[in-house]
């Protein structure tokens, strides 16, 4: 059974940094695709970053955000610096087997975890 679990969200003041986690059960990120997307209340899910074999990212987090794993491929990070109050949403981790396509709002993602929640205040 495939399973995906966030941990690492919370509440910090403008400019801080926060890192999120993402703990992967039965299946690997290795040669897979990892992906976080986050969702704000009333607004659609939108895409923050992926990774297969390089990483990609939206526009809004270059140079503030970084993804990556750990060597097994258990694991999937996502490193939040320089934070802004739009930044405020629920992440959420995802899982895709192969590749990484383009898939602004998730549609092409396999599992999801239940998401951790960030907040940004100024």
């Amino acid at each position: 059974q495939v399973q995906l679990v966030e941990s690492g969200g919370g509440s910090v003041q403008v400019g801080g940094s926060l890192r999120l986690s993402c703990v992967i059960r039965g299946v690997t990120f290795a040669n897979n695709c990892g992906g976080w997307f986050r969702q704000a209340p009333g607004k659609e899910r939108e895409f923050v970053a992926q990774l297969y074999s390089s990483p990609r990212y939206a526009d809004s987090v270059k140079g503030r955000f970084t993804i990556s794993r750990d060597n097994a491929g258990s694991s999937l990070v996502l490193q939040m610096n320089s934070l802004k109050p739009e930044d405020t949403a629920t992440y959420y981790c995802a899982y895709r087997r192969g590749g990484c396509p383009y898939s602004p709002t998730g549609r092409s993602f396999d599992y999801w975890g239940q998401g951790t929640q960030v907040t940004v205040s100024s």
